[in-house]
């Protein structure tokens, strides 16, 4: 344990979803090195997880607090990951999980060593009711920006208003944005009132800014107003921008974000070899999102008369015939022009290629991070969730994006489409421009000592440590 931490221990709960998890652990295997004691809580089903963390660390430094998943009405037997649930699976998973707040305080006061802080991530506020009984500080950790964080903070603080508005305007935040109603967070879209699950969630949120800190995977180069903003919100400087954690992580780029620890992928790779340099589009649209058969269509179009280079990845639905009829057909007509992946790619290695020039995505926060480390134009599809927000922010505040179709019922022209890509995958374009200009940044912001994220992770481990020791 390194000097300065003074045995410091800390209770970490990450959220049962890919997009949040992989990150937290980032986090986690950062701390672990500058000498945190952690102990991550997880259920049985989502364990295989933290295999990775767990490996990297000794025993001494890292270990699991696993509890039984709490049985929920509308969860059924077996399912403790939100990607078997999809979007709409949050609140009663979130519900479920606040069920072990006994469980929790009982471990606590029969541990010899209980923790002086919980970290867990922002989805899980009602963690911040645990901390208080224990007497100890809550940091929420936002797997996803500050940005989103100012505008969900806004939306529930004010969510009468913001629910019977067509268009929201955050005067109060920096750029005043402006979202029609259509593009808020899901989570506000979707909130039931008198719904028990919807309740804990909306009241957990809110516990956020009145953490003792919070966390962001994210970097002052790109976010810098909105953190300032967010310190200001909570009247103290406890807010830490530690990222893009995916620079400093525990996992090999080559199995990141695979449910099956990675596969064989020489095939693509050796492909992607023999192409030019920024010549391939890379598509993809995250962990959860199954197009329907006419997005497909319209998609497979697209690409077509796009003339480009491409490498699409598909999530397979209950339709494979379909799918794989529109697939097969695609992959004849186009010939040796693109490769479509059936389940899982790389995408932290494929999108580091050198011949890959740009990523049509939903904008996902991990995606959208993972392709501004790899210094790659995005084009923005965003379908629901954060990722109108974040398209917001990549596109109009930094310049690194174009939007090509939005809505995850849309279905594109594809002869729109086909423009839309050919004229953005041309070289010396401005967003290819910024987009590695954005990238240098990045790499600046995790650099030990002189990035503003390195000194934030810093400050972080500081901070933990001047925490008061509990009595024996």
């Amino acid at each position: 344990m390194e000097e300065g931490t003074g045995g410091v221990h800390v209770l970490v709960i990450p959220y049962p979803a890919q997009g949040h998890t992989l990150p937290m652990l980032d986090l986690a295997h950062r701390l672990a090195l500058a000498g945190i004691s952690l102990t991550i809580l997880t259920t049985p089903a989502n364990l295989p997880t933290l295999t990775p963390l767990l490996n990297s660390h000794p025993s001494s430094l890292l270990r699991t607090l696993v509890l039984p998943f709490p049985p929920h009405p509308s969860i059924p037997p077996g399912v403790e990951n939100v990607r078997h649930l999809g979007n709409r699976g949050n609140a009663p998973v979130i519900s479920a999980l606040s069920s072990l707040r006994l469980p929790i305080l009982n471990w606590f006061h029969t541990h010899p060593d209980p923790p002086l802080a919980i970290i867990s991530d922002f989805f899980l506020g009602w963690t911040f009711h645990v901390a208080a009984d224990l007497g100890i500080p809550r940091i929420a950790f936002f797997s996803s920006g500050a940005f989103l964080g100012s505008v969900s903070d806004y939306c529930w603080g004010n969510l009468d208003s913001v629910l019977a508005s067509e268009a929201v305007e955050f005067t109060d935040l920096p750029n005043k944005p402006v979202f029609k109603e259509q593009h808020l967070p899901s989570i506000v879209r979707f909130f039931q009132r008198r719904d028990t699950d919807w309740e804990i969630f909306r009241d957990g949120l809110r516990m956020n800014m009145l953490s003792w800190g919070c966390v962001f995977n994210s970097f002052f180069a790109l976010e810098g107003d909105y953190l300032d903003h967010l310190k200001r919100r909570m009247g103290c400087g406890r807010v830490y921008a530690v990222g893009p954690l995916s620079l400093v992580g525990v996992e090999d780029a080559s199995a990141r974000g695979s449910l099956t620890g990675g596969s064989n992928h020489d095939d693509l790779l050796g492909w992607l070899d023999g192409c030019t340099d920024g010549s391939v589009l890379y598509v993809c649209f995250g962990s959860q999102k199954v197009l329907t058969a006419e997005q497909l269509e319209a998609l497979a179009g697209g690409l077509e008369r796009s003339g480009v280079r491409f490498v699409w990845v598909v999530k397979i639905g209950p339709d494979l015939e379909e799918t794989s009829r529109i697939l097969d057909s695609l992959e004849a007509r186009v010939g040796d022009r693109g490769r479509v992946v059936r389940g899982w790619a790389p995408q932290v290695l494929v999108l580091n290629h050198r011949s890959v020039g740009g990523f049509l995505s939903h904008c996902g926060w991990n995606s959208a991070m993972e392709a501004v480390v790899a210094g790659k134009m995005i084009l923005a599809w965003p379908m629901e969730a954060d990722q109108y927000v974040n398209a917001r922010l990549l596109v109009d505040d930094m310049g690194v994006a174009i939007r090509v179709c939005e809505g995850a019922d849309a279905v594109p022209d594809p002869d729109e489409l086909g423009k839309a890509i050919a004229g953005s995958m041309k070289d010396g374009g401005p967003e290819k421009v910024r987009a590695g200009e954005l990238r240098e940044k990045a790499l600046a912001a995790v650099e030990p000592e002189s990035g503003s994220s390195a000194r934030d992770l810093d400050r972080l481990v500081e901070d933990l440590g001047q925490l008061p020791k509990r009595n024996p």
